[in-house]
């Protein structure tokens, strides 16, 4: 089977910042993540004990259970209010 003129791919050197139409809703979103997980993951070793990687990871787990509380909650709210018209 040959491929015809398929070109070899090009890569480079390394990261590089995206190229946006939204310059500001980047800056936003990386603000973000840097105040959710302001470490760095280790890579190192083949075993990561479970307490680091979530102390590592304690920032999405916090905006993952405000997440299931808001998702719980404001239904069950929304329902007394529809329910219990005091």
């Amino acid at each position: 089977m040959e491929l015809g003129n398929v070109s070899q791919p090009v890569y480079g050197q390394g990261l590089e910042a995206p190229e946006s139409s939204t310059p500001v809703l980047v800056e936003m979103v990386h603000g973000f993540l840097q105040l959710v997980q302001p470490n760095a993951l280790p890579v190192g070793g083949c075993v990561v004990v479970v307490g680091l990687l979530m102390v590592y990871e304690l920032g999405f787990l916090v905006c993952m259970a405000i997440g299931i509380l808001f998702v719980i909650f404001v239904p069950l709210v929304g329902c007394c209010f529809c329910c219990c018209r005091c």
